[in-house]
């Protein structure tokens, strides 16, 4: 499937883990990097990202968001001045419908894509973003993601 009409709003990483493995702890402090590109590389995840190279053929080698979802969030909620990049996912889109991609690969940019899983929001949604974070985005927190090919992924717009 080839998922034409995808926008890439934005484009994250970061080289640790802030809420992964903190349960009971406080969260950590590493930087959320905003960049124009990322090396998609096959089956290892993204150059430079937290989770490359984690494990084999792990399913959230890339993540995905949805701005209209984060949009939708931030006037339920009331929430200001934070960036979608506050849920910790790689690409930011606009114009795909994430879930829809469960189960299916897919091609952005000519880059191709196993959809996997649901991205599920934990608790920590409601600290990174608002109250109320994990509850609004349960059964649209983004897609989980295996990469099939190594190629660059860029923002456009």
């Amino acid at each position: 499937m080839r998922a034409n009409k995808v926008m890439i709003r934005n484009l994250f990483l970061s080289p640790g883990h802030n809420f992964f493995g903190h349960r009971g702890q406080p969260p950590g402090e590493n930087p959320l990097i905003e960049i124009p590109e990322i090396r998609c590389v096959a089956g290892r995840g993204i150059e430079g990202d937290r989770f490359f190279d984690f494990k084999e053929n792990y399913s959230g080698q890339i993540t995905f968001f949805s701005s209209e979802v984060f949009d939708e969030l931030c006037i339920s909620l009331r929430v200001r001045g934070k960036s979608a990049g506050s849920a910790r996912r790689n690409v930011v889109t606009a114009g795909v419908d994430l879930n829809s991609l469960i189960g299916q690969e897919f091609e952005v940019q000519g880059v191709h894509f196993a959809g996997v899983s649901e991205c599920h929001p934990c608790y920590w949604m409601d600290l990174a973003i608002a109250p109320g974070a994990q509850k609004f985005l349960a059964g649209r927190g983004g897609l989980r993601a295996r990469i099939l090919s190594d190629k660059i992924l860029s923002a456009n717009s």
